[in-house]
């Protein structure tokens, strides 16, 4: 495979929006990656899509990632992609390709990606700082503003 594919795919598994115009195919091979990864497999991903995030000029100095962990993360998540279509969800990936184009893998991981992420935020560790967020807003302001009723 080239060098293309692996980008659109490691793009799309970074993507947490919904693609909005999904096919059948591209459906069908979301369904099975999330169905039939595991969570380690989901585990992967969220480790990769982290060591990536990580090299944004704006949280950079905020972790700490050393190349080997880099190179670490990036082997496995290729390994866990390359699994996952040329094994596990091999016949999906191979009618999506071909009734929707190779945008359909796109269409795939960007679900899968969000399935991770959604694992990821129910995490009671990440939950709980989440909650850190509500003491720093005026919730009744918010409301007032917005013109919700309490």
């Amino acid at each position: 495979m080239n060098t293309n594919f692996y980008r659109l795919i490691f793009v799309a598994a970074l993507s947490f929006s919904g693609v909005s115009q999904a096919g059948v195919y591209s459906d069908d091979l979301s369904r099975c990656l999330v169905e039939s990864s595991t969570s380690k497999d989901k585990s992967t991903l969220v480790k990769w899509m982290f060591t990536s995030m990580a090299l944004h000029p704006d949280v950079a100095s905020m972790a700490s990632i050393t190349p080997e962990q880099r190179e670490a993360s990036d082997k496995a998540a290729a390994e866990m992609i390359f699994k996952l279509m040329t094994q596990t969800c091999l016949t999906q990936a191979k009618k999506a390709i071909q009734y929707e184009g190779p945008l359909a893998i796109q269409q795939g991981f960007s679900v899968f990606g969000q399935v991770a992420g959604q694992e990821l935020f129910a995490n009671p560790n990440v939950a709980q700082a989440l909650n850190g967020l509500e003491k720093h807003i005026d919730a009744e302001k918010l409301a007032s503003t917005l013109g919700i009723k309490q």
